[in-house]
């Protein structure tokens, strides 16, 4: 599907802002206006952003009920109570689960942490965790990445004598559980800074004011814990902005220097030693790694390993979890075809619709999100993907940039008997039954709410600049806008106008890929871009007519030492004055 390019020029306001960041940008124009892009307005906000500091993260007691939490958690200590740290199964949860589990292990040894599994008890606060917990005398359990809609089994628990500290980031209901205290920055009374923290950053936040609250001085235990949060952070796709950006920032200069033993086996299984990773790595190969423990076996899996004090038991313990994402690849490819064939032999499915709800009874549970995000990628449509376990139907979704799919889905709830997330995934179960209605309302509020610009691909580019523009300063400064992700994206430049040197080629197996040499009226320099599965435009660019280009900006290390700027080719079009 062709994407849209979306440039907003500047205001002659936002000019003005610019003109003033300018020496906080070494002069640099073009990085002042990414900065501002990324909502960053003032020159005291521009060397904030080129300098996260630990110091600038917030007061946690401006969490709503954090003073309720931590008195609780006090008391629990102060009289030897028996605590649990419980946690959903996904990434989010388990480093969540193993972050608190760590930090409290330093000071109190009457705890242990209990993970749900998928199949058996599903998402959230399962009444067998309950049941377990008044068999083994827990009076408290610290709930992270779940709960805020628990209100049954807490009310459950309550009954049993056991006290619930929820700390979740999942959007609540009018109706919350009764719990001590709910750590939420989304609660609609937070007037917390930051609303998108991760569940393993809201535990990290308790955590932060449990140490304030006992004077506790040695701030390396805590921020040693910082890279489970940005693996966190990466692997629930996370806007990396504001506070979030400053611990993903610290996370990965931890998870690069000195990450703790259960990640560092990760890293080594997926050949990331001694390279700079980055939030792409976490997404790609860390992550999905942790993931899979969840979804092919048990969540606890992943926090045993994440919690682990030995280097060679972590090793041995990483390499199963290894195994269970190379069989979670082999499930993911198979589901994803079979989906794909569904929709082909049947295009009622897609065809003239604006959402895609499909279901078999028999596909793997764990493996369902991940085919709802590659059908909407492929269709850019909302996608729920459904199946079947214990006999109800169980879904995950996934959405489209800019539309929130967990308001479409709330307009269902009265079809449902569970469902929780964010507005851009959300997870679901409802009766067998159900499904008609849920397909055809959920298509109806889609079609009346969605924008037809969100139907289709949108590439936002940061700045038009001329080859000129790319100097080694620009490129210093771009790395300096690390660690990307949602919210701070890799800065993305149109340039328009440009040739072909005469040296490009068509390269790959297939020769599918172009290996571009460019050049355009600014500089006679040569760019190198490698523009992957573009290979439709190579006769255009090849008869030296002009191109418009979308692009990031890459820096090669090459063996001998020396480095290297190369354009990562997003997306190409004629340039208008070739048609004229």
């Amino acid at each position: 599907m062709t994407a849209k390019w979306n440039y907003q020029p500047l205001t002659p306001q936002q000019k003005e802002k610019i003109d003033a960041m300018l020496p906080e940008c070494g002069g640099d124009a073009v990085v002042a206006e990414l900065l501002l892009r990324r909502g960053v307005e003032t020159p005291e906000d521009a060397k904030a952003f080129f300098t996260p500091s630990i110091a600038d993260l917030h007061d946690p007691f401006l969490m709503p009920d954090m003073e309720k939490a931590v008195n609780r958690l006090n008391k629990a200590m102060g009289s030897k109570e028996r605590i649990m740290v419980y946690g959903d199964y996904d990434v989010d949860g388990t480093t969540a689960v193993a972050l608190v589990y760590k930090y409290l292990q330093n000071y109190y040894s009457n705890i242990e942490y209990y993970i749900p599994t998928r199949y058996e008890e599903g998402y959230g606060i399962s009444m067998k965790s309950i049941d377990y917990a008044a068999e083994n005398n827990v009076k408290l359990v610290i709930v992270l990445d779940c709960g805020i809609k628990a209100i049954n089994e807490i009310a459950y628990a309550k009954e049993k004598g056991i006290d619930f500290i929820i700390c979740d980031h999942h959007m609540p209901d009018e109706v919350l559980p009764d719990a001590v205290a709910i750590l939420n920055p989304k609660m609609p009374d937070s007037t917390y800074p930051c609303t998108h923290l991760s569940g393993c950053g809201v535990g990290f936040k308790f955590m932060q004011a449990f140490a304030q609250s006992n004077g506790l001085s040695n701030h390396n235990e805590l921020e040693s814990l910082l890279d489970l949060v940005a693996v966190s952070i990466a692997a629930d796709i996370v806007p990396i902005s504001g506070e979030t950006r400053i611990m993903a920032y610290h996370g990965l200069k931890r998870l690069n220097s000195n990450p703790n033993l259960g990640l560092r086996s990760i890293i080594r299984l997926c050949k990331l030693t001694n390279k700079d990773i980055t939030i792409s790595d976490v997404i790609f190969k860390i992550g999905p790694r942790i993931n899979a423990s969840g979804r092919m076996q048990s969540g606890i899996e992943a926090v045993d390993l994440l919690v682990c004090r030995d280097l060679h038991d972590a090793y041995e313990k990483g390499k199963d979890i290894d195994q269970y994402n190379r069989d979670r690849k082999e499930l993911d490819k198979k589901i994803t075809e079979e989906a794909n064939d569904i929709i082909a032999k049947n295009v009622n499915i897609i065809q003239g619709k604006k959402s895609i709800v499909i279901y078999n009874k028999d596909w793997h549970k764990g493996i369902i999100g991940i085919v709802a995000s590659r059908l909407t990628e492929l269709y850019y449509k909302p996608a729920v993907v459904l199946t079947c376990s214990n006999g109800v139907a169980t879904g995950s979704s996934r959405s489209v940039q800019g539309f929130d799919i967990y308001s479409a889905i709330n307009t269902t709830r009265d079809l449902l008997l569970n469902f929780g997330g964010h507005p851009y995934a959300v997870g679901l179960s409802l009766k067998e039954e159900n499904i008609p209605e849920f397909r055809q309302r959920f298509e109806e509020y889609v079609s009346e709410h969605i924008k037809p610009n969100q139907l289709q691909p949108m590439t936002e580019i940061d700045a038009v600049i001329e080859f000129a523009d790319i100097t080694p300063e620009l490129v210093g400064y771009i790395k300096k806008f690390n660690p990307f992700g949602p919210g701070n994206q890799n800065p993305v430049f149109c340039t328009k106008n440009v040739f072909d040197f005469g040296t490009s080629r068509l390269v790959g197996k297939n020769l599918e890929h172009i290996k571009l040499e460019l050049e355009d009226n600014s500089t006679s320099r040569v760019i190198n871009a490698i523009a992957f599965n573009m290979a439709p435009y190579f006769e255009h660019i090849h008869a030296h007519k002009p191109i418009d280009i979308c692009y990031t900006i890459q820096q090669n290390r090459h063996s001998d030492g020396h480095e290297s700027i190369q354009l990562m080719i997003r997306d190409i079009r004629p340039s208008q004055q070739s048609e004229n």
